[in-house]
């Protein structure tokens, strides 16, 4: 049974992830920033200031049942920074070579665009219920941006976000707390998803609201963690850092693949996973994190869109290069047969920080990290799936309940499961789940344009 989910998988993998897919993530975020005058590189200053900076500014503001700006962000940020920016990256490097790292940089650049697309259209095709609740996202602009005869999209989008709720919001990241925690205590997966389950219906059961004041609390502490510990790891190789930095821009072009191979085939497979870890990341284009935009209290489209730029930029630019610096640095050898090697891709990033840093504090740092990255991914992943559902179903609550159910016990089955399995069985469903939101994105381009020039042209004024 399981290698026949293998092949079936492996098949479909192919395609999501092939030329035609990768050309249309990256052609999306190109086309969206040419249109829009690059926002995110003519007003970078203004967003970065507009966004993070905007948070030491007092606000008393009211937010009724939706969430502040700040809990849309961060409920976002903890369905975007997971153990993709840790398992994922130093996956992406064995296996496409440092290379890999510059595509992915490449992904990001074009993806904050996409992302502030996605969250724009988010903002301004949401519906509002009679209580004053906000849902959004690719299904409701879908629908709403492109008309009732586009509705088959927008339920495509829905069902394929619905499962991979379970894919990329869950089982890959069970999968990595359950590693972590049988590395550090010995404590058995299925014990650990167990106990997984359990703090995941704590929150989950509360509504999207306990979901939004967990992440404000878990994510920027978080990061926060794993980015000084990464600062201190690159200050204690300093002196290797510019051959790194090197290494990725000649591997990016390299005609040869890191264990040898046939003429140009590096530069494919560095594309690839980078583009593909990259997206996996960031999630720009999958069309996830709109949906947790859209329940923010902002009512100005541009402003919350804002917030997709500063996100792309702290996960991929800032998080996944020091995952990707700390391999680099550690003079680990690079390849899938030196990956093998290794119990998981985590296991691989545990022993590139442990080079470097004394005893086994590295490793402890990577596998906190792990948890408490894979742990945020799940409490957002689960009100995207939530959403996903509901919008099948006209938001009927006792769907809502059986999903939220189903998903508390998947973190058993994901916490108990095949490591790799999970991992390629994630990357299908994130392929396949952009699909529909970037035919959408490429369509209402014209609205984004006009939501662009509107705001930035007040600000201009």
């Amino acid at each position: 049974m399981i290698e026949t989910i293998t092949a079936i998988n492996s098949v479909v993998n192919n395609f999501v992830w092939g030329p035609v897919m990768l050309l249309l993530l990256v052609g999306t975020g190109v086309y969206l920033t040419v249109r829009t005058g690059w926002v995110q590189v003519r007003w970078f200053g203004y967003i970065m200031k507009n966004t993070i900076g905007s948070l030491f500014r007092k606000r008393n503001k009211d937010h009724g049942k939706n969430l502040s700006p700040f809990q849309a962000v961060t409920t976002a940020l903890a369905g975007t920074v997971g153990t993709g920016n840790i398992a994922g990256v130093t996956g992406a490097i064995f296996v496409g070579g440092p290379g890999a790292v510059l595509w992915m940089w490449v992904s990001a650049f074009f993806g904050m665009c996409t992302k502030y697309a996605e969250i724009a259209l988010a903002m301004k095709f949401r519906t509002v219920t009679p209580e004053g609740v906000y849902s959004g996202g690719p299904m409701y602009y879908i629908e709403n941006g492109l008309g009732k005869s586009w509705k088959w999209l927008a339920v495509l989008f829905a069902l394929l976000g619905g499962l991979a709720s379970f894919g990329i919001g869950n089982l890959s990241q069970s999968n990595e707390i359950a590693g972590a925690l049988n590395g550090m205590f010995g404590i058995p997966h299925l014990a650990s998803g167990v106990v997984l389950a359990v703090i995941v219906a704590v929150v989950v059961l509360g509504g999207v609201r306990r979901i939004g004041q967990v992440t404000s609390l878990l994510v920027p502490f978080m990061a926060a963690f794993y980015i000084l510990a990464g600062v201190v790891v690159v200050l204690l190789r300093l002196p290797q850092v510019p051959a790194a930095f090197g290494a990725i821009f000649a591997g990016a072009f390299s005609l040869e693949s890191v264990g040898g191979g046939v003429f140009g085939y590096a530069i494919m497979v560095a594309m690839r996973q980078g583009f593909a870890r990259g997206v996996f990341s960031n999630e720009a284009g999958l069309g996830s994190a709109p949906i947790a935009h859209a329940a923010s209290s902002t009512e100005e489209p541009a402003e919350q869109a804002m917030w997709g730029v500063f996100e792309v930029f702290i996960d991929t630019i800032i998080i996944c290069t020091i995952t990707s610096l700390a391999i680099l640095l550690s003079g680990m050898e690079l390849g899938e047969e030196a990956l093998a090697g290794y119990a998981s891709n985590g296991a691989a990033a545990v022993y590139a920080f442990n080079a470097i840093l004394p005893g086994t504090l590295g490793g402890t740092i990577i596998q906190i990290s792990l948890l408490f990255f894979a742990l945020s991914t799940i409490l957002g992943w689960s009100y995207y799936g939530e959403r996903c559902w509901g919008y099948l179903t006209g938001n009927n609550k006792a769907v809502s309940v059986v999903y939220k159910v189903a998903f508390i016990l998947v973190c058993v089955v994901g916490a108990a499961g095949s490591g790799q399995l999970m991992w390629n069985i994630s990357d299908t469903m994130n392929g396949m789940m952009a699909i529909p939101n970037l035919i959408a994105l490429l369509l209402l381009s014209g609205v984004v344009v006009q939501i662009t020039r509107d705001y930035f042209g007040q600000v201009k004024k």
